[in-house]
Formats: structure tokens, C-alpha cells, sequence
């Protein structure tokens, strides 16, 4: 019913031309926004390898200063080298991320579920679109501080956050209703996913004591990373096992999910601690820390209290 009302709306747009009635093409109808929240879900997971890899190959000051790059230039100049448009371009690539969350939030609000809009998914697509320039913010700071580790682990932290968010704009969208479990199960996921986040921070502080600054003169926090190892390392087990006893309650295909990319994010987190960190395997490893939190929150999102 929504389409045939929407179709005249449509056909007016593309006679009118220009690009407003381009843009409405793209963002409105009734399966416009599932396709939206998708992108912006794979570009929130994506942009945390690029931001990875602007750290892991010494790029974090290519661009010495923000908003700008230089004092005089807002884009790199052939000076500053492969440092230089490694972090220019992972700039470029934020800006890519806000217009699609900016098309995202248009699509929200103009979507309807039987004629009526839905604020649930509004809140949803405002949040991602006001988090990535906060993001940006957050990013020139690391910059301005020349790569404070703390600063940098918060830079990450948000991207989670929004991905956290596209993953639950993805559910609502797709109408992917949560099964009716105990409170035992409910329990369990959200157990889970408290342990999850747990890991990603330690994680973060691992990763600002040891290597890859980002920078060669680049402080670092002065932790015990041996000891801060054994604690993430720990905390995963816990999450890996947490996630076991959902399995055995649960039988879902969303804590399948979760548990293989655990196993697999596990294996790299083995593999490139005895390899001494390979930048390749580093940038698994923020790939396989950004699907995991995207499925635990899935997971925690699949099921409510019968």
C-alpha cells in the first residue's frame, strides 16, 4: 500500500530533476532505509580499519594538525609524504561516512510504517549521524595531543558505539523481531555482551602500552603490558565462555555467529602476539573486534524475557 502511494511522489520527483529529487530516489520508500542502515553498519566497521591502519603504518601525524592539515591547508601536499595521504585520505573517508549517515537520517525520517513514522529508528540514525563528526572531534584531539593513548582508546571506543547502534538500526529496520527466552537466557547474553565491551577496552589499553603508537615520538601509557595482556586474554575466555552457555541455552543462529568470530578473532589475537604484532595481523584483529561487538549486539538484541 505504502509503495503505490509513494510511486506518484516519485515519478513527480524524476521529472522535475536536479538534485533533491536525486536524493529522494535513494532515501525514500519502503525498503530504502534497510539498505541504508547496511551501509552505514559495513562503513562504521570499515572505518576502524582505516583508522588501524593510519596508526599501524606511523600515519597518526601525517597531518600535524586539525581541522586543518597543515597551518596553511585544509588537504596533504606531496611534503608530508605516504604519512601525509594515508591520513588525509582516511579524513576524506570520514567525510564519505557523514553523508551516508546524514542520507541514513533522511531515509528514517522520511520512512513509514503503515503511515505512521517511527521515532525508534529516527533516534536510531540521529545518533549515528551526530556520533561521526563527534567522532571527527575526537579524532582532531588525538591529533592536538599527539596521539594520547587514552585518547586514542576513546576514538575507538565511539566507533563501537555507532557500530553497536547500526547493528540495532538494522534490526528495527529489517523488522527482525526478538525471540521469547527465560530470563536465564536473557541473563546470559547480556553477560555476554558486558563482557565483550570489557575486552575491548582492555584491549585498548594493550594497545597504548605496547607498539604502533601511530608515531615515533608518540607517548605511551606507561601500563604493565604483560599484565594488561593476561587480563584481556582472560576476559576473553570469559566472553568466549559466557558465550558457550548461550549456545547451550539459546541454539540460535546469533550466538553461532558470535561464537565463530570469537573463535576466530582469538586465533589472530594468539598468532600475532607470538609473531610480535605484524601490521597485517593487527588490522585483522580491529576487524575481528569491530564484527564482534556488531554480533553481540545482535545477539543481546535477539531475544527478550517471555
Amino acid at each position: 500500500m505504502d509503495v503505490v502511494k509513494q510511486l506518484p511522489a516519485e515519478a513527480d520527483a524524476v521529472r522535475s530533476g536536479g538534485l533533491l529529487p536525486a536524493v529522494l530516489r535513494v532515501v525514500r520508500g519502503p525498503y530504502a532505509l534497510r539498505g541504508w542502515s547496511i551501509v552505514s553498519l559495513v562503513m562504521n566497521i570499515v572505518i576502524v580499519v582505516t583508522g588501524g591502519l593510519v596508526r599501524l603504518t606511523g600515519s597518526g601525524l601525517g597531518c600535524p594538525t586539525w581541522p586543518r592539515c597543515t597551518e596553511d591547508s585544509y588537504v596533504s601536499h606531496p611534503e608530508l609524504g605516504i604519512h601525509g595521504a594515508i591520513e588525509f585520505g582516511n579524513r576524506l573517508f570520514t567525510l564519505v561516512l557523514i553523508i551516508a549517515a546524514a542520507l541514513t537520517l533522511v531515509s528514517a525520517m522520511l520512512y513509514r510504517d503503515n503511515g505512521r513514522p517511527r521515532p525508534d529508528l529516527r533516534w536510531l540514525a540521529g545518533g549515528l549521524a551526530l556520533g561521526i563528526p563527534l567522532q571527527g572531534v575526537i579524532g582532531g584531539i588525538t591529533v592536538l595531543t599527539q596521539l594520547n593513548p587514552y585518547v586514542v582508546g576513546l576514538h575507538l571506543l565511539l566507533s563501537m558505539v555507532l557500530i553497536a547502534l547500526a547493528v540495532w538500526l538494522v534490526r528495527k529496520a529489517w523488522h527482525l523481531v526478538p525471540a521469547r527466552v527465560s530470563g536465564l537466557s536473557v541473563a546470559a547474553t547480556r553477560v555476554t555482551f558486558v563482557l565483550m565491551w570489557l575486552a575491548i577496552w582492555l584491549g585498548t589499553l594493550v594497545t597504548g602500552s605496547g607498539p604502533h603508537a601511530g608515531d615515533e615520538n608518540a607517548p605511551r601509557n606507561g601500563l604493565d603490558a604483560m599484565l594488561l595482556t593476561r587480563l584481556h586474554t582472560s576476559v576473553v575466555y570469559a566472553t568466549v565462555a559466557a558465550s558457550v552457555v548461550c549456545f547451550v541455552l539459546l541454539r540460535s543462529k546469533a550466538v553461532v555467529l558470535l561464537l565463530l568470530i570469537e573463535i576466530v578473532q582469538a586465533g589472530i589475537g594468539i598468532v600475532q602476539y607470538q609473531l610480535g604484532l605484524p601490521i597485517w595481523l593487527v588490522a585483522l584483529h580491529l576487524l575481528g573486534a569491530s564484527l564482534a561487538i556488531a554480533a553481540t549486539t545482535n545477539l543481546v538484541l535477539s531475544v527478550s524475557r517471555r
